[in-house]
């Protein structure tokens, strides 16, 4: 088995990666050279929402388009194909409408044994996006509702899995598009009351945030979206939730087999662990702290130069510093300032954190040398970076999204 992706997962054990961005391979001729022994395509590649770091058209369309005329030339004939449930019934975004248009106009017009899989929201031990999210509102006592919100039959991962092995056989039917969704229509309220009792924790209440509130949320989570992080709360989650993740699993069952599991069986069949429970506390506080920590050296830095400035220079002169204490001032603040806009910026969050800790360990050092005093300070200057210190640790430990 050969993965393919943008920065491939090493924990994954396959015999070979391809390091490729689907979203800009749009000819074929950049997927030959990557079929050569292969039998059988599985996409599963999806984004939800355009931004600096996904493309929703390159992704679900225009790249594996380029990719199936690839398999129709070398004689690539199994393609199994992921996509999403509902998006032939109806397109409220730009994450539907191109998961159709890739389902429809660059798969199912082509001469291949394709099978369209469309499964509603994917829950399993792993969690990422959506379910990631479930799991944590599940840890708050007291549960906010996005407005709006519809029924889920959601499905477990076990059961994709299995169906995706079913239809990799040689023999297996072709050419159809199934909905895999579980047996159950359940209400987000619904979801999040089995995993709290998963958990062990006593029920929680709930309550809907007005539509307002909702839709700044989602423009929050639009925001992150541009800077390079994949929060689940964006305006095309709001589109699709809106339209439900429901279907028919009868279909699915007659020509595989499987039945899907419930929600409830699942949860049944493993008990959470520990770890369970702190990724469930840890996410939702991941970007509450990914906001307050660039707002932090952000906002030290422009203070430094605007309305302490003087301040601060008397203070580098009280270190011996002469002529070079303004620009030492500029300059630390200058440095603040690029370790906040880094950590924002996802692409390069982690080189901001750990330029953070070297801030910090230099504050520590410089300062211990030049204003020992500084330690026994009323107000603690020196004394504070230890705790700073270690948030930042903490940020880089749950840094990563999957």
């Amino acid at each position: 088995m050969i993965g393919l992706a943008r920065r491939p997962h090493r924990q994954l054990k396959v015999a070979g990666w391809v390091t490729l961005d689907i979203a800009s391979a749009h000819q074929p001729e950049k997927w030959l050279a990557h079929l050569d022994g292969v039998d059988a395509v599985v996409n599963c590649a999806g984004v939800l929402q355009d931004s600096a770091r996904e493309n929703t058209a390159g992704v679900h369309a225009a790249g594996v388009g380029a990719l199936f005329a690839a398999c129709e030339q070398t004689g690539v004939r199994r393609i199994i194909h992921l996509s999403a449930i509902g998006v032939d019934r109806a397109q409220p975004s730009r994450f539907s409408a191109t998961k159709y248009a890739g389902d429809q106009l660059f798969l199912m017009a082509r001469d291949l044994e394709w099978v369209i899989l469309r499964p509603s929201v994917v829950l399993g031990r792993p969690a990422f996006g959506a379910s990631a999210l479930i799991r944590a509102l599940a840890s708050l006592p007291v549960v906010p509702f996005m407005a709006g919100t519809q029924a889920l039959q959601v499905v477990q991962l076990d059961d994709v899995l299995a169906t995706v092995s079913f239809f990799l056989k040689p023999d297996a039917p072709s050419r159809l598009a199934l909905e895999l969704a579980g047996p159950d229509r359940l209400q987000m309220g619904e979801i999040i009351a089995q995993y709290r009792s998963w958990y062990g924790w006593r029920p929680a209440r709930s309550f809907t945030l007005p539509r307002p509130l909702s839709r700044f949320l989602y423009w929050v989570g639009d925001l992150a979206g541009a800077l390079g992080w994949r929060p689940p709360v964006r305006t095309n989650a709001a589109r699709e939730i809106a339209r439900g993740a429901v279907g028919d699993p009868e279909r699915w069952t007659s020509i595989s087999g499987i039945r899907a599991r419930s929600l409830a069986d699942a949860l049944a069949a493993e008990l959470a662990t520990i770890q369970d429970k702190w990724f469930a506390r840890l996410y939702l506080i991941k970007p509450i702290l990914f906001a307050i920590l660039p707002a932090f050296w952000i906002g030290t830095g422009v203070i430094s130069v605007w309305l302490e400035y003087d301040s601060g220079v008397d203070l580098m002169r009280s270190t011996g510093a002469g002529v070079l204490s303004g620009p030492a001032v500029v300059a630390g603040a200058l440095g603040d300032i690029a370790v906040g806009i880094c950590i924002v910026w996802r692409p390069l969050t982690r080189y901001g954190l750990y330029g953070a800790l070297a801030l910090s360990l230099f504050y520590v050092v410089a300062g211990t040398m030049l204003r020992p005093d500084l330690w026994i300070d009323p107000l603690g200057p020196l004394l504070k970076i230890v705790p700073i210190f270690v948030l930042h640790l903490v940020a880089l430990a749950i840094l990563d999204e999957r």
